[in-house]
């Protein structure tokens, strides 16, 4: 009962020092080398002569929708409504010595600092899109984490004023609205989510640098990380580089399949796994943050763990698939309606529960005050459990993931 561990409702600390993402606020220069491996044919035979540019382009025009010869035309059209965001923090430099810090006058002169400590003012750095004509823009909640508002940049190099309207640290999504204009371009969201092997374009502002376009393809889908939220990732082998945060990964049509959050790097660098929130949570996030600039979700206060093959031995259990409760929050929703720890949850409103992971995720989208009806086995016996769900409690803290 050490790995899989989710919570139904209690929050989460995101923080490992594994994950690398992020907010920059330095330039820094990086030279990537490329490792040129040995392309072969479907037969198993070296292909002569023929390096990494000439086997994917031939990958990609073995079918029509494969993917494009080149991505210029797609990083024209999408490139004006990619912006690069900034926002101030009051955070110390000693806790985020990545961050620039921002010019100093009168009217944002820090406080003295405490020793050990310099608290500058400082300023995030990050990426977003437009989705709508008239301002409203996506980016990673932790880029805007400490600022009710930012400042945008957009291709034309011409900047603007945003006010935040709402941040969810759960999914790391935000919501701003850029002042200025009402005929901003602007991008949509996908209908349909990305294969795997599909081809993605991914936009930010890497480095603080600029506009910066990488490419590559989706190498997973439902990556579920368990030291972030229970939203399930896009895991995608185009590079995310500091600065790129928040920014769109886009399909071969011009369509957002996920916005940018974070890299799992053994080295601590740019290189490693990338993921990225799928367009379908964005879909469900923003609108909330929109009307009512917070995501209300479900909450029984209890933490819980998938069933494993050994858990379900020890249960002497025959069908092992469902969530134990490992603990139960006093006074909570659970705890008031009865259930314990060791009980192990099997379905929810007749439907049945597969991990720890899919209980969170249905729980979280409904409503609080809303009655959930759980099929629970106690020692040996199987009985019915009806919890009437409380409201998560707002999550402070930032991903844990070193963001990008």
């Amino acid at each position: 009962m050490e790995a899989e561990i989710a919570r139904a409702g209690l929050i989460r600390d995101w923080r490992r020092p594994s994950a690398i993402g992020g907010t920059v606020a330095v330039a820094i220069l990086m030279i990537a080398s490329l490792a040129q491996g040995h392309a072969v044919n479907f037969h198993g035979q070296p292909l002569a002569e023929t390096g990494h540019a000439v086997w994917q382009h031939q990958v990609a025009d073995a079918s029509h929708d494969a993917g494009p010869g080149s991505f210029a035309d797609l990083a024209e059209k999408v490139a004006p409504a990619v912006i690069a965001v900034s926002a101030k923090t009051g955070a110390t430099l000693q806790a985020f010595p990545n961050r620039r810090r921002g010019p100093r006058n009168e009217s944002s002169a820090p406080h003295a600092p405490e020793q050990g400590q310099d608290r500058g003012e400082l300023v995030s750095m990050g990426s977003g899109f437009l989705i709508s004509p008239d301002g409203y823009a996506v980016t990673n909640s932790h880029v805007v984490e400490d600022s009710d508002t930012a400042e945008i940049s957009t291709s034309d190099n011409k900047t603007y004023s945003a006010k935040v309207i709402g941040k969810d640290a759960l999914s790391d999504l935000a919501l701003m609205k850029v002042e200025g204009r009402s005929d901003f371009a602007y991008v949509k969201l996908a209908d349909q989510p990305p294969r795997v092997g599909d081809w993605v374009l991914a936009v930010g502002n890497s480095f603080g640098l600029g506009g910066s376009v990488t490419a590559g393809i989706v190498s997973a889908r439902e990556r579920n990380l368990e030291i972030s939220s229970s939203e399930d990732f896009l895991q995608i082998d185009a590079p995310i580089n500091n600065g790129a945060s928040g920014g769109p990964s886009f399909n071969t049509q011009g369509e957002v399949v996920g916005v940018n959050s974070m890299i799992l790097s053994p080295g601590g660098g740019s290189a490693g796994i990338a993921f990225a929130i799928p367009a379908d949570t964005v879909k469900a996030v923003i609108p909330q943050l929109k009307d009512r600039g917070a995501v209300t979700r479900g909450w029984i206060g209890a933490e819980v763990q998938s069933v494993t093959p050994d858990i379900a031995e020890s249960l002497a259990a025959n069908n092992p698939h469902g969530a134990i409760v490992v603990s139960v929050q006093d006074n909570g929703p659970a705890a008031k309606a009865g259930l314990r720890s060791g009980d192990v949850i099997s379905s929810l409103r007749n439907e049945p529960i597969k991990s720890a992971n899919e209980l969170t995720k249905k729980i979280h989208v409904m409503a609080p005050g809303s009655s959930a009806q759980f099929t629970v086995l106690r020692q040996g016996k199987e009985s019915s459990l009806s919890v009437t769900l409380g409201r998560l409690p707002d999550q402070s803290s930032s991903p844990a993931a070193d963001p990008r």
